[in-house]
């Protein structure tokens, strides 16, 4: 292309104009190396603040999902409670002297009971065990009986009181996910 550049009535509202381009912009094909430092630069700072955030928002949509997890089983475990209350109260079911109404173990809130004909069918507490997010081990849930200490890490084994999460990592709100 030649450096000056004829562009007529056609193209403008104006009569005829002489443009000139200047001779560095006519024979580049592409980037100099520059421009490419440049950009990269730029593309690293960039990076260098989305990458957190995006392992934040990981880390907060697993929060998210424990938490959840966490009040279902626990919700589940109540429910389970006020039914063997419920089915004690209106005799439907006798109970032994040290027995606190509790399942024995998480497979008694999906599997479910009748309760001695409170229902007519096992009612069921949950359809699945949720898992813990934060489990790398594949320990479980820590289990708490109702003869425990409400911090004990250890199992009485007699029954389910509460559920926690075994994984020793701090949230993003400075405390630890096993005291959730």
């Amino acid at each position: 292309m030649h450096p000056l550049r004829r562009l007529n009535s056609e193209h403008l509202d104006t009569p005829d104009v002489t443009v000139r381009f200047p001779a560095w912009k006519l024979n580049s094909a592409g980037l100099s190396l520059i421009e490419l430092v440049i950009a990269m630069a730029i593309m690293a700072i960039l990076a260098s603040v989305v990458i957190p955030m995006a392992e934040v928002t990981v880390t907060r949509s697993k929060e998210l999902e424990l938490r959840r997890n966490l009040r279902l089983i626990r919700t589940a475990i109540d429910e389970y409670k006020a039914d063997y209350d419920k089915a004690k109260e209106e005799k439907k079911i006798i109970t032994a002297v040290n027995e606190t109404g509790y399942p024995k173990e998480l497979e008694d809130l999906i599997e479910g009971d009748e309760w001695g004909g409170l229902y007519d069918f096992p009612r069921k507490y949950l359809r699945r065990i949720p898992t813990d997010p934060f489990d790398l081990y594949d320990d479980g849930w820590g289990l708490r009986s109702y003869a425990d200490d409400p911090d004990t890490t250890v199992w009485g084994g007699n029954d389910i009181y509460d559920v926690y999460s075994q994984s020793d990592e701090i949230a993003l709100d400075g405390t630890y996910y096993r005291d959730w």
